[in-house]
């Protein structure tokens, strides 16, 4: 009677374990899915960033090339 309650328990730890394991899979999925998220904005913000760079280079120059004229024939 006591071998049969202990192999249940052991069964039942057995069953445990590998609930926690294929949980442990997911969350390492879920990590690596995070991750991968992550790295696809990270790339997109670069893009964006460089670009509004350029965009203010450009203006700075244009305000730059307007200031030097201005100076130029008003002063």
């Amino acid at each position: 009677m006591d071998e049969d309650r202990f192999v249940r328990l052991l069964e039942e730890i057995r069953d445990l374990q590998r609930q926690q394991v294929e949980a442990y899979g997911r969350a390492l999925t879920n990590q690596q899915e995070a991750l991968r998220v992550q790295r696809e904005g990270m790339g997109r913000a670069r893009k964006v960033l460089a670009g509004l760079g350029l965009v203010i280079a450009i203006v700075l120059v244009i305000v730059l090339l307007l200031l030097r004229y201005i100076l130029r024939h008003y002063a």
